[in-house]
């Protein structure tokens, strides 16, 4: 490939920004508490406390689907077509489970658990749900209402094309930050024949559209995508610094970890010091690690020629044009357009921890509460 970007991060940047305008607008506007930060000086009428505050991940996967009828923990992975951290939703005051798990031995829900939204998740639920409507008005502002329409179509002329019914959302990060759906088989079933939804919101075109290519990477590939496009590719040809990766890849430290655990347990990397005596830590490629690296480097381009067969020349290309023109994938050192709409609220989270440098080339969603950037 030359020096651009491969089609999944610049995917990746665009859905990040996205994500993190959209989690600022609804902690804004929503009574809500956090770990670090504190919690804001509304209540939430009916319940006891304000809810721990979440990204836009766990409305995707969850919230938009609990109603006050009531839908069992099966029809909700069915209907989301990917996994969801129910016991974090329960324990940060957004659903009710019934039976209630509390106490049990094993708190996972049976799968004809019924699931209902608590006072707070009901009041997220109304924060959330116009919110990518919002957002999209913000970008048609911003970037063009053309530029944005010309994305959609780029993105519908692909999704369009799937095989498999795909989430509308990035699916959280299990063991190894695989990409999983729900029953891929039977995803791939039902995405026959299925019509498109011409009104799908711009987000789930984009989590669609990279799913799809996680998913064939990870085919041909013993090491997720998040992990190789966030954290092996920083490695450079010798080392990096372990404090630097969080910084480099645009993930959190929290991320960052994740990933080491798994490269050094599966021997793909080391970490040592950076001399003898020193407490600077370096993470360094083992000839395993090298060799997946290569990998990693062949495999995107030839995805996305694979990509260029199956969906048409035109269309890969005009799909990278308008991911660039937002401004993914802009050079080190110059400021990307999709920085202009994240400056955080003052009160905000964001606002008390330092600006990212780059937005990250895969989307690292933990069960920590979906973030993006595994924050």
């Amino acid at each position: 490939m030359d020096e651009r970007l491969p089609l999944s991060a610049l995917l990746s940047q665009t859905l990040v920004a996205f994500t993190i305008e959209f989690d600022n607008e609804a902690e804004h506007r929503m009574p809500h508490s956090t770990t670090n930060h504190g919690a804001t000086a509304g209540s939430v009428p009916g319940a006891r406390y304000a809810p721990w505050l979440v990204s836009m991940a766990m409305w995707w996967n969850c919230m938009r689907f609990v109603s006050d009828d009531g839908v069992t923990v099966r029809e909700l992975e069915r209907l989301a077509r990917t996994g969801t951290n129910l016991d974090g939703m329960w324990r940060w005051g957004y659903i009710r489970i019934e039976p209630d798990t509390a106490g049990a031995r094993s708190k996972k829900p049976r799968w004809d658990a019924v699931l209902r939204p608590t006072a707070a998740g009901r009041m997220a639920q109304e924060v959330w749900r116009p919110l990518c409507g919002v957002i999209e008005e913000r970008w048609d502002e911003r970037f063009g209402k053309d530029t944005v329409n010309r994305l959609r179509d780029a993105l519908q002329t692909l999704v369009s094309q799937f095989d498999t019914d795909l989430p509308d959302c990035m699916p959280i990060l299990g063991y190894g930050l695989l990409t999983k759906i729900s029953d891929e088989k039977e995803r791939g079933a039902a995405g026959k024949g299925r019509r498109m939804d011409r009104n799908m919101p711009l987000p789930a075109l984009l989590a669609k559209t990279l799913v799809a290519f996680a998913l064939e990477f990870e085919r041909a590939s013993e090491v997720s995508l998040a992990i190789c496009a966030n954290v092996l590719r920083v490695t450079g040809d010798e080392s990096v610094r372990v404090r630097d990766l969080a910084r480099l890849s645009g993930v959190s430290k929290e991320a960052v970890a994740m990933a080491l655990s798994f490269l050094e347990k599966k021997g793909y990397a080391a970490v040592k010091p950076e001399s003898s005596g020193s407490k600077v830590k370096l993470l360094v490629r083992t000839p395993k690690g090298q060799i997946l690296q290569t990998l990693y480097r062949e495999l995107m381009p030839a995805i996305e020629g694979r990509w260029q067969t199956r969906f048409g020349e035109n269309a890969i290309r005009t799909l990278r044009d308008v991911l660039e023109e937002l401004g993914a994938g802009a050079p080190p050192g110059k400021t990307s357009r999709l920085f202009e709409g994240l400056e955080p609220y003052a009160d905000g989270w964001r606002a008390a921890v330092r600006n990212p440098e780059l937005l990250p080339h895969y989307p690292m969603v933990l069960h920590r509460g979906g973030y993006p950037d595994g924050s």
